[in-house]
């Protein structure tokens, strides 16, 4: 089946059912070292999850390791601009659960981003980051403790179909041309806009779809949490993008209320509830009024629209979700792009699980990332229906190569993300509690050593922060 790689002699494989893996106790695990210093943190980060399976399983459990190629060790290997050979491809869909470690993006050939390409063509649409402080890790912010954030970010649409034509090209111009002569005169919302004819021009699809599979795992995710952080914000810039990005909030209103009716309420639906039951005779007109701002000023359609809006949510749910019921459900609500970036910094703990497209996901989860010490501290999955990879968030790094200083955090807190998602929850909470052990034992790798106040010298090799973790397993 391989052309030059040949899969251990023992274990399992992982299959999946309604979007569900289905993990055997000795499962068979394709990973990729990761170009650049994937040559120290991937071996760290083997050893801390075969420690925290054998401790946590006692023999019961064990992962058979599958060594796949990528990057630039795959043209070592398989040759020139072999970046992603069909072996490792075999691979990853046969067994269905892979870890990777940083990948050098090419350059002067091959395909314009790994990472991309292998989100692409398992369709792994659920881009997960969780944020999260581990007790001593420096931080520039004043109480990162406060932000535990998991966000959910579209990983297969929106700027990264990658659909665009080069400024001055012929499609460019022709396209910018029937935008301009015919569809843009033809839609009167537009006005008189007009594309520059020496613009670049790109394309930002936004499906149904897309939107509602992604909020689909994150309202699934929702449901493990305890009842404190069982909340969903749907994050976009719908006041300036109203089909693409505002379609996103509203289908992700539309899943949440149908598929999870009678586990979840919206923030709004929450204000007309509790209107109800602070003042159990107050009208439909007097609530929409405490409802929406303004509402004394609004024309009488609109006025009408909001007064219906509080007659069909009581009508709906007010049995079901009435009387205080509401507080114990999961809470959706949605934010403009550009203030959640604020309120993670002003307000952090006010937010759970954040749902996102694409663009606002990947700066969001790099600034959340920033606030509880950095992407050397941020896990990474890609997660579909039949496949799910986890990774590394961070760059390659090659001047630190081979040197076993690196902090291996980040792949070793991704394979905490794959033990979880497979139900290994006992060996993913000794990781967790052996790595915030030893951070705050002030046993780190470089990066952090230096930040610390005051500064830990010397710091550990990524090698000794591996084993770090592992003797704290058992405070």
């Amino acid at each position: 089946m391989y052309e030059k790689l040949t899969p251990p002699s023992t274990g399992s494989k992982i299959t999946f059912k309604d979007g569900k893996p289905i993990v055997p106790d000795d499962p068979i695990i394709p990973f990729i070292r990761g170009d650049g210093t994937g040559v120290d943190i991937w071996p760290a980060t083997e050893k801390v999850i075969d420690a925290a399976v054998t401790t946590a399983y006692g023999g019961q459990r064990k992962i058979n390791w599958f060594k796949v190629y990528a990057g630039d060790e795959a043209c070592d290997l398989y040759g020139t601009y072999q970046y992603l050979p069909d072996d490792t491809l075999k691979a990853i869909e046969e067994y269905g659960i892979a870890i990777k470690g940083p990948l050098t993006t090419p350059i002067g050939g091959g395909i314009r981003s790994l990472n991309v390409a292998l989100r692409q063509i398992f369709t792994l649409y659920a881009c997960v980051r969780p944020c999260r402080y581990y007790a001593g890790t420096p931080s520039p912010h004043k109480s990162p403790e406060k932000l535990d954030v998991i966000v959910y970010r579209e990983n297969t649409e929106d700027i990264y179909l990658g659909i665009e034509w080069r400024e001055g090209s012929e499609i460019g111009q022709k396209l910018i041309k029937y935008l301009n002569d015919e569809l843009i005169p033809a839609t009167p919302e537009h006005g008189k806009k007009r594309i520059p004819l020496d613009a670049g021009i790109g394309v930002k699809p936004i499906s149904k779809t897309g939107s509602q599979r992604l909020v689909r795992r994150a309202m699934e995710h929702a449901l493990r949490l305890p009842k404190a952080k069982q909340m969903v914000t749907l994050v976009h810039k719908g006041n300036i993008m109203k089909y693409t990005e505002g379609a996103f909030r509203d289908w992700g209103y539309e899943l949440a209320t149908t598929e999870f009716r009678d586990v979840c309420v919206t923030e709004r639906e929450s204000w007309i509830l509790s209107n109800k039951e602070g003042n159990p005779n107050i009208s439909i007109e007097d609530n929409a009024r405490k409802v929406e701002p303004g509402y004394d000023a609004l024309t009488p359609e609109k006025k009408k629209e909001a007064c219906d809006e509080v007659k069909s949510v009581l009508d709906a749910i007010w049995d079901s979700h009435g009387d205080g019921k509401w507080k114990d459900k999961i809470m959706v609500n949605d934010r403009i792009a550009d203030s959640i970036f604020q309120q993670i910094q002003t307000r952090p703990d006010e937010y759970s699980i954040l749902a996102t497209m694409n663009l606002n996901g990947d700066y969001l989860s790099d600034a959340a990332a920033a606030v509880v010490g950095g992407l050397g501290m941020g896990p990474g999955a890609n997660i579909g229906d039949t496949c799910a990879i986890f990774e590394a968030t961070h760059g390659t790094a090659p001047k630190h190569a081979g040197l076993d200083r690196i902090n291996p955090g980040s792949v070793i807190l991704s394979g905490v993300m794959m033990l979880e998602y497979m139900g290994w929850q006992e060996a993913a909470d000794l990781i967790k509690k052996g790595l915030g052990n030893a951070i705050a034992n002030r046993e780190v790798t470089y990066d952090l050593a230096r930040l610390m106040e005051p500064p830990v010298d010397p710091p550990l090799k990524c090698s000794e922060f591996a084993q770090a973790i592992i003797n704290h397993f058992a405070d």
